[in-house]
């Protein structure tokens, strides 16, 4: 399975104006390309992406949309010399892609195959299984940034990232937060890494699609740097996947499942908070 480069970003010439004066300089912008993935020979979607580690995109892709349960399920996979298509054949040569397409929320030319009474039906409830601390939730967050490095370069692209609750394992990138899910979900497959108990972390909204895409990565806490929709909300307390977000300083907000989230370090003062179940949102610096 060849492998495809991992440059992002390009650099083009632009006209800058700052501080009253204009000049024309050199800089990174993010590169955003149509790539089609087939399976078994058709034609299953168009993703606009970065153009970079196709191999993840696709699998991703497949596996999140519902169409394999592993890489075993793969007998061959080939990206186009131009990085504008990707080729799956499945060793199942009856499994055929989906022909209705929903367009998502999103930037980055998101699209799904599932309804909402079909994405209800797809996962089951996840156990408890774990406890975050607030600390961590903060933490975290600040090392996905920190790996940001084609965003610190070129900016315009979002970043999502797995975590085992002590460290940031796994990061990923696009012009689509879609996307990121789905190769964290494709790398994580193509290198045998579990995705089962872990920490999803995004810089991007949490749209019903995407937290769907996590919750078929059975990880039970979803972070975001920003803020979720309603039908995410309602499919994470269904799920029981436990939904944070704003993330930010010191600050977010928990939107499902606050279980999960252990009671902050009690603070000198007249007030303190009990228990996680006592206090489901946290309110913090937006």
């Amino acid at each position: 399975m060849p492998h495809t480069p991992p440059d992002g970003d390009g650099s083009i010439r632009y006209l800058e104006y700052r501080d009253g004066s204009v000049g024309r300089v050199s800089g990174a912008v993010i590169e955003e390309r149509p790539v089609c993935i087939f399976v078994n020979g058709r034609e299953l979607a168009t993703l606009l992406c970065t153009p970079s580690d196709l191999e993840d995109l696709a699998v991703g892709f497949a596996f999140t949309e519902g169409l394999i349960d592993g890489i075993d399920d793969i007998e061959v996979m080939s990206v186009s010399a131009g990085l504008t298509c990707v080729d799956l054949w499945l060793r199942d040569r009856v499994v055929e892609p989906p022909t209705r397409r929903i367009i998502t929320s999103g930037c980055g030319g998101g699209v799904t195959f599932d309804d909402t009474a079909t994405m209800l039906a797809r996962h089951k409830r996840l156990g408890l299984g774990m406890t975050v601390a607030p600390s961590q939730v903060s933490r975290l967050m600040r090392e996905v940034l920190r790996s940001a490095a084609l965003y610190n370069t070129a900016r315009g692209v979002h970043t999502s990232a797995l975590s085992d609750g002590a460290s940031v394992v796994l990061v990923a990138q696009d012009v689509g937060r879609h996307n990121t899910i789905d190769r964290l979900a494709g790398r994580a497959l193509r290198t045998g890494l579990a995705t089962e108990g872990a920490i999803v972390l995004t810089s991007g909204r949490i749209s019903s699609e995407m937290l769907a895409k996590a919750a078929g990565m059975r990880a039970p806490v979803v972070i975001s740097r920003t803020c979720p929709t309603s039908l995410a909300v309602e499919l994470a307390q269904a799920w029981n996947v436990t939904l944070v977000g704003y993330a930010r300083g010191t600050g977010f907000r928990v939107y499902a499942a606050p279980e999960r989230i252990g009671p902050p370090t009690p603070q000198p003062g007249p007030r303190s908070l009990a228990g996680a179940a006592e206090w489901p949102v946290v309110s913090g610096s937006a």
